[in-house]
């Protein structure tokens, strides 16, 4: 049973604060782990803010939770778990003190969860001034969100001033794709199975493709995202973390420090990718005004309100991990915004049968396939070769054996990536949780790709509402390899 915490959340009146994490931990409430004694503390900028808190989270709950999920009764009991304060980090004045007072009612043994939903640029100093107050504690624990800075030395100076108050054993680095249930289900299919870890090698796949498409555009991030672009925003970090999870060997104990020594093992064995390696393995792209579920939507630069941007808004990525697990086997990474379908998949191809018995009147024998989808919908998908049961003739079609989640635990319990890691932080469990030496070594790979694309080109152009330029299918022809869609016929 969890011990009760504090979760401090700087930022409270912000996007992410209001959308997800709130919801999160109502859901944590209605499902018995919000122990009795916790707090959640959200802090705005003003006076006025924090009056009115309670009425905006209100709102906030009833909009973004689902109908099924929010009710008077669990709104009433939830809303006094809610402590809003005052507490402006670029001015550490009073508010701060009024902050440790709230904090210092309590046992300081208590657990304390500071939540960084801020800019990374201000991670230094929100730390420098929990420490100067005095309200760090041995027990205490520092959560920060992606991006950490924009290349490889700034994420070494953010990291750097972070650990100058926090140890690395108290610092969470959240990457929320791996609190979905989904995401771990794929290492309990993999450890757990035998049908799937015999063949989960060059021997027995063809390729992997990783995919996460959004059909939004850039909304309110038009600032961060056009210094940051796909490959910084999605693909050094989300992906990667993916990508390590596929790949990784079985670690030696399911704890923090075994996983993480696998999926280290995954990033430096990663294939660098620099100078011309990088145009003949890399597309980038930027979307233009198209038609997106009937709707004409404009492009980046009309959403930008700027006359040109090199920035990249979809990213397709052909790699190798030079290891001899997986060697020869492509893994073929894409994010894109403005794309046809919102959806998150891991697709497995397996390698043809090496006989075919069949004559060709049959039909055509396809390789089997795996697709571990994480969003909209949670699901597993397998696809076999079976006979045509309408038909007396020998007749051979691929069948899809579906495994939908969501309906397969119908008692009420919400799955919600930010819940799951929110209450592993305050556990203290770190599993799901990304390493500094991560950090480190996933910039090691991603700095070459910015420094040649600075250097060299611009992005392909996509219509809205398509899966991005032709050259990223054409990356993937060069292997006889196609781009697995959601939503296209087959898929």
């Amino acid at each position: 049973m969890l011990n009760p915490f504090d979760i401090i959340i700087f930022g409270g009146g912000g996007d992410l604060a209001l959308r997800k994490l709130l919801p999160a931990m109502y859901r944590a409430y209605q499902e018995g782990n919000l122990p009795e004694g916790s707090r959640i503390l959200p802090t705005v900028r003003e006076e006025t803010q924090r009056a009115e808190y309670i009425e905006t989270a209100h709102k906030a709950l009833k909009e973004f939770l689902a109908k099924d999920e929010f009710n008077a009764k669990d709104w009433k009991a939830f809303a006094t778990f809610l402590v809003p304060v005052v507490s402006n980090v670029t001015a550490p004045d009073d508010n701060w003190d009024v902050l440790k007072g709230i904090l210092d009612e309590h046992d300081s043994t208590k657990s304390r969860v500071f939540y960084l939903s801020l800019p990374p640029a201000v991670y230094g100093t929100c730390c420098e001034i929990l420490s100067v107050k005095n309200l760090i504690t041995p027990t205490s624990r520092v959560v920060v969100e992606k991006p950490i800075g924009y290349c490889g030395e700034s994420a070494e100076a953010i990291n750097g001033k972070i650990a100058e108050y926090f140890s690395e054993e108290q610092i969470f680095r959240i990457d929320h794709y791996l609190g979905k249930e989904t995401v771990q289900n794929l290492m309990a299919l993999r450890f757990s199975n035998s049908l799937f870890e015999n063949m989960w090698d060059a021997k027995s796949i063809d390729n992997i493709q990783i995919s996460i498409s959004e059909t939004v555009g850039l909304e309110t991030r038009a600032g961060f995202y056009d210094k940051a672009g796909a490959l910084r925003d999605m693909v050094q970090n989300h992906l990667l973390q993916l990508l390590c999870l596929v790949a990784m060997e079985s670690p030696h104990k399911l704890n923090a420090s075994s996983i993480r020594n696998e999926k280290l093992k995954v990033l430096e064995a990663l294939r660098p990718l620099i100078g011309s390696d990088v145009d003949k393995n890399i597309i980038r792209g930027q979307y233009v005004p198209g038609d997106l579920n009937g709707k004409i939507v404009p492009g980046y630069l009309e959403e930008l309100n700027e006359g040109s941007s090199k920035t990249e808004t979809f990213v397709g990525i052909r790699e190798h991990i030079d290891n001899w697990r997986w060697a020869g086997v492509p893994f073929y990474l894409r994010t894109g915004k403005r794309m046809a379908k919102r959806c998150a998949e891991i697709v497995v191809q397996y390698k043809k049968v090496s006989h075919n018995v069949y004559e060709d009147s049959v039909g055509e024998i396809e390789p089997n396939r795996l697709v571990i989808r994480l969003q909209p919908e949670e699901t597993i998908q397998l696809t076999l070769m079976s006979k045509r049961l309408d038909n007396l003739e020998m007749q051979l079609e691929p069948v899809t054996m579906n495994i939908e989640l969501s309906q397969a635990y119908s008692n009420g319990f919400h799955s919600d990536a930010y819940k799951r890691l929110m209450l592993d932080a305050a556990a203290n469990n770190p599993s799901l949780f990304i390493h500094r030496d991560e950090v480190r070594q996933a910039w090691k790979w991603i700095d070459p790709i910015i420094d040649r694309w600075q250097e060299k080109g611009k992005p392909a152009l996509y219509r809205a509402g398509s899966w991005g330029p032709e050259d990223a299918d054409e990356l993937l022809a060069e292997n006889n390899h196609v781009w697995f869609n959601t939503g296209d016929k087959g898929a």
